[in-house]
């Protein structure tokens, strides 16, 4: 069991929508060593549980919650049992996006991508975000404000010559976020978004191309490509009341590849 000491997400209620592995997995980490109780929620609930139970193991307030991002009663059933368990809603991270090989692998240009990749991408990353909004907010107005960051991309910002309907669903989660901040800034709900580079999740991982850490690498200001545990401590301070006048920003963080 880990030494417990007080973090600056102490005794908050944390929600991470797609935390069964990578960025979501790391941030779930380091907001329950941050002091949060944490609801991971997952398509892929085996992961999620196992990221769960582990972090149980150390000692931490952590439940695994089985949700679809495109099903909006799953959303919301995702969002009610966080609150059912810990009695109020005080940060969301929204993390999810289809990755997998059959879609992500299919994401070309705007000429050749296949309708079914474009209506997918937009489905569970920007959709599924408008979901997520939809039922956390009024949680967190119930409790007086709370914070929401969302996963972005730098993929919204570079004009890729591929992956279309990711950097698009990502630009648009980002104008999403905006307006979450301006429609309920006033009522105490915050809302930024993180647009991380090539991060070395477990999916990046499994790339099998010779050479391709190195080309990335070498369009970066930095000495090595990124890790989750890198976006998730910029989450998790975007969750904190240390970032408590920080709204309707994306944050870039990318080693230097994209200097803004």
């Amino acid at each position: 069991m880990e030494a417990r000491q007080a973090g600056r997400l102490e005794d908050k209620v944390v929600l991470v929508a797609a935390g069964a592995a990578g960025i979501g997995a790391a941030t779930a980490t380091r907001a329950a060593q941050e002091g949060a109780r944490v609801v991971i929620g997952d398509i892929n609930y085996e992961g999620a549980e196992h990221t769960a139970a582990r972090l149980r193991e150390r000692g931490h307030d952590v439940q695994a919650v089985r949700f679809d991002a495109t099903d909006d009663q799953s959303v919301r059933d995702l969002v009610a049992t966080a609150v059912e368990l810990y009695g109020r809603l005080d940060g969301l991270h929204y993390n999810a996006a289809d990755l997998s090989e059959h879609n992500f692998g299919r994401d070309t240009d705007a000429v050749d991508v296949p309708d079914e990749v474009w209506d997918r991408t937009i489905n569970v990353s920007l959709s599924g975000c408008l979901r997520a909004v939809r039922h956390a907010v009024p949680q967190m107005l119930r409790g007086g404000g709370g914070a929401i960051v969302a996963t972005s991309s730098v993929n919204a910002f570079n004009g890729d010559l591929q992956k279309v309907s990711y950097g698009v669903a990502k630009a648009g989660t980002n104008a999403l976020i905006r307006h979450v901040a301006r429609r309920w800034g006033s009522e105490g709900v915050r809302a930024n978004s993180v647009a991380p580079a090539l991060t070395l999740t477990e999916t990046v991982l499994a790339e099998q191309r010779s050479g391709w850490k190195e080309a990335v690498l070498a369009g970066m200001a930095s000495p090595r490509l990124g890790e989750p545990q890198d976006i998730a401590a910029l989450v998790t301070f975007l969750l904190s009341d240390d970032a408590a006048w920080i709204t309707g920003q994306t944050y870039h963080i990318n080693g230097g590849l994209l200097l803004t």
